[in-house]
């Protein structure tokens, strides 16, 4: 018999315009369920982490680099890119107002409270989608994390910005030699040859060991300039 410890417990449950958002608690793990599926949760972060790691390391040493983060998630990447030294500017975009709620007065605080009260914090909002599309920023560096994977976005309208179009939305927000970070479940070879058919060079991946299964990745590409 199952106990309660080992029955996650809903902590929040919300419509919002892209479908059902969903946070849980399980044991000590706190998790977001978006339409039914399983997008991340607190146990570990190593691959967020690597995720600025990298695209911070792949600059050329530039002076305070500003950094987007494409999607708030439990708040890992902020947490990391905020406590480190370099960037001059992180900006978060997060399209599901509950997640931006939760961070913010709710149980995810405690992961990202001192990164949203550093100055150097922004979020927006908004769609990342639309957003690589129709903004006049420029970037140093992308860190894209708003699915599973390009094979594996969590809604479908997500597919575009993985294909050559949305690539090349995302190479207009970056400044010539910014990174391109795309985190992923799995690895795709499919993404690394669309990478290079769409301008971007040093395209490479790298993986996260995990417990168990397929390593995560992180894909990394820099426009030319």
């Amino acid at each position: 018999m199952p106990t309660s410890y080992d029955i996650p417990e809903v902590l929040d449950r919300r419509e919002g315009p892209h479908g059902e958002i969903v946070l849980r608690r399980h044991g000590e793990l706190l998790q977001i369920i978006a339409n039914g599926c399983f997008l991340m949760d607190t146990s570990d972060g190593r691959s967020e982490r690597l995720l600025v790691d990298a695209a911070l390391g792949a600059l050329d040493g530039r002076s305070g680099p500003r950094l987007l983060i494409g999607g708030l998630g439990v708040g890992f990447s902020l947490a990391h890119a905020a406590g480190d030294p370099r960037p001059g500017r992180i900006t978060v975009v997060e399209r599901e107002s509950a997640i931006i709620g939760w961070h913010l007065d709710g149980p995810l605080a405690e992961f990202s409270a001192r990164a949203l009260a550093d100055p150097r914090t922004e979020i927006l909002e908004t769609d990342l989608v639309a957003y690589v599309h129709e903004t006049s920023a420029t970037y140093d560096a992308l860190c894209l994390d708003i699915d599973n994977g390009p094979g594996w976005t969590v809604t479908e309208g997500n597919d575009s910005l993985y294909s050559p179009s949305g690539l090349a939305a995302c190479a207009r927000v970056l400044r010539p030699g910014g990174v391109l970070a795309v985190w992923s479940a799995q690895p795709s070879p499919e993404f690394e040859e669309t990478l290079c058919n769409a301008g971007f060079q040093q395209v490479r991946t790298e993986e996260i060991p995990v417990a168990r299964g397929v390593p995560d990745v992180v894909h990394l590409a820099v426009r030319p300039g």
